[in-house]
């Protein structure tokens, strides 16, 4: 006799299937369009980097090699960034003596910089998503591990200053407990090896090109999160490559899946955004017939450099006009390839005219989607109407409606540009 099941997620697909064929002898033909179509493979743990995974290190590495290297008249802009990230300490000290020409050694430079780190990883903040995900995995029982190739001090102190993070993973290895750091698949293997767990049953989730080719030299499966914008192209050892960590799905890989989701919008901490309406690009309404209300993003590097590309939606407030639902995008629209990260949000109402020069308050409350790339203009214009018409809906929900409200954006407001 023949038993056909549908599984909404392969989580503990095991454990039913031992079961059922123990207790009855029977075969089981498992069909479902999602594990055909979805699922690559089933893991039983989850490896995670730290610096540019879990953490927005990146940041605070700009900030103080921008203050280091005035002493030697040099300037740091961002564009050697990819030449350090991922690499050990030490590695990375070489890169930056030769790239600026420094007259000491790498040795000497680590030794000179690595005070002015510490003294600024209590700043550091996770990345969107973070906090989210090891709850997650930890609410459920699995597994996870730590491997970054920075020094155990750093990592130790790093996470110090994010709760419960110390005591949600079984394992941590660090670069200067083996005896070569990624590229080198040890640092994974070793990991591993703490956890009792199979490599070929071990997600790694990594941002650096390192970190990849470790993880597969590991005989592991590999989530991408590029640390570096417009650069997933050059991801294509990774098993999947994803925006951001509000992107992951884990029951992609049999392990239990978000269930924070809302008709398909994610619920954020709110956040703010605001300033006079700027004229754009020209092409909202002209070429995409979709009127979007521009903001200068100066002011707003650090809101910019912290929230992942992607459709966000929230509530919008014109000084002379009042409330209205909004969608927005922040990045470098693939489709016209930007140069710069931009937000363009798009009031859902239609406006007799211009409103450029008034004071647009913008209240982030969701999340819909990653930023995409379409093969046509008339496929991006649709999924622009699906986005908007997405949040419209969402808006509705008491969860996000709540968000409409005065004092809340006068609130938020302050609090926000008093730490700009």
């Amino acid at each position: 006799m023949f038993f056909v099941v549908n599984l909404q997620t392969s989580f503990n697909l095991k454990k039913f299937v031992n079961a059922s064929l123990k207790s009855a002898g029977r075969v089981l033909i498992l069909t479902t369009n999602w594990m055909m179509n979805s699922l690559r493979k089933l893991v039983s743990c989850v490896i995670l980097d730290l610096d540019g995974t879990l953490v927005n290190t990146d940041g605070i590495v700009s900030e103080v090699l921008k203050v280091y290297l005035v002493k030697y008249e040099k300037k740091w802009d961002g564009r050697e960034a990819h030449k350090i990230i991922g690499k050990t300490p030490i590695e990375a000290a070489a890169a930056i003596v030769e790239d600026y020409e420094l007259p000491l050694s790498k040795e000497d430079l680590l030794s000179e910089i690595s005070p002015m780190f510490s003294d600024q990883w209590c700043k550091l903040k996770a990345l969107p998503g973070a906090y989210r995900l090891v709850k997650h995995l930890r609410g459920h029982g699995v597994k996870m591990a730590l491997a970054s190739n920075s020094p155990r001090a750093s990592i130790e102190t790093k996470i110090s200053y994010h709760d419960t993070w110390k005591e949600s993973f079984a394992a941590i290895v660090a670069g200067d407990e083996v005896k070569a750091g990624k590229p080198s698949p040890e640092i994974f293997l070793e990991a591993s090896k703490r956890l009792n767990i199979d490599p070929s049953k071990c997600l790694v989730i990594e941002d650096s090109l390192p970190g990849i080719a470790a993880a597969k030299a590991a005989n592991m499966e590999v989530v991408a999160v590029p640390s570096l914008p417009k650069q997933s192209h050059l991801y294509t050892d990774a098993d999947e490559v994803i925006t951001s960590l509000l992107d992951l799905h884990p029951e992609k890989w049999g392990l239990p899946p978000f269930e924070d989701w809302i008709d398909g919008t994610l619920p954020l901490e709110p956040w703010y955004i605001g300033g006079p309406v700027i004229k754009g690009y020209g092409r909202g309404s002209k070429v995409l017939g979709i009127p979007t209300a521009n903001l200068s993003v100066e002011g707003y590097a650090t809101v910019l450099s912290e929230n992942p590309a992607g459709v966000y939606f929230g509530w919008a407030k014109l000084s002379n006009h009042g409330f209205y639902k909004m969608v927005m995008s922040i990045g470098w629209n693939p489709y016209f390839n930007n140069t710069e990260k931009t937000i363009e949000p798009w009031l859902l109402h239609k406006f007799d005219k211009d409103f450029y020069g008034e004071e647009l308050h913008l209240l982030v409350v969701g999340y819909i989607r990653p930023e995409a790339n379409f093969p046509s203009l008339e496929s991006l214009i649709a999924k622009i109407h699906e986005d908007g018409k997405r949040a419209e809906n969402a808006l509705e929900l008491p969860l996000y409606a709540k968000y409409k409200d005065e004092m809340y954006f006068k609130s938020i407001a302050h609090g926000q540009n008093s730490h700009l």
